[in-house]
């Protein structure tokens, strides 16, 4: 199935929009500037694999490798889209840290 150009834009801004908006908050809320750019590559994972979570310390080998041919077999779309959602996450982290820097206590 292929993706047209109109929905891989919009995707790949939802995704940039989406993650910076959740990164900025969790940043708010918990203080930590980049916690979202950490948590994201598990996001990643749990988006593209279709082993249980729990399988990944049970039965590693096989949870990798699988996760491995998976991520080998996507798509240039779905890339740039989890790539904007990962940009987004490390943007969320960058504002934060210039609106801290900058004076808002609150963030």
């Amino acid at each position: 199935m292929t993706m047209g150009l109109p929905v891989l834009l919009i995707s790949v801004l939802l995704f940039f929009v989406l993650f910076f908006g959740i990164g900025f908050l969790l940043n708010m809320l918990l203080r930590a500037t980049w916690i979202m750019a950490i948590i994201y590559p598990i996001v990643c994972i749990l988006i593209v694999d279709e082993v249980r979570f729990v399988e990944y310390f049970t039965n590693t080998t096989t949870s990798f490798s699988l996760l491995g041919d998976k991520i080998s077999a996507l798509a240039v779309a779905d890339i740039s889209i989890l790539v904007a959602g990962l940009i987004g996450a490390i943007c969320s982290g960058i504002v934060i840290k210039m609106l801290r820097s900058r004076g808002y206590q609150m963030f």
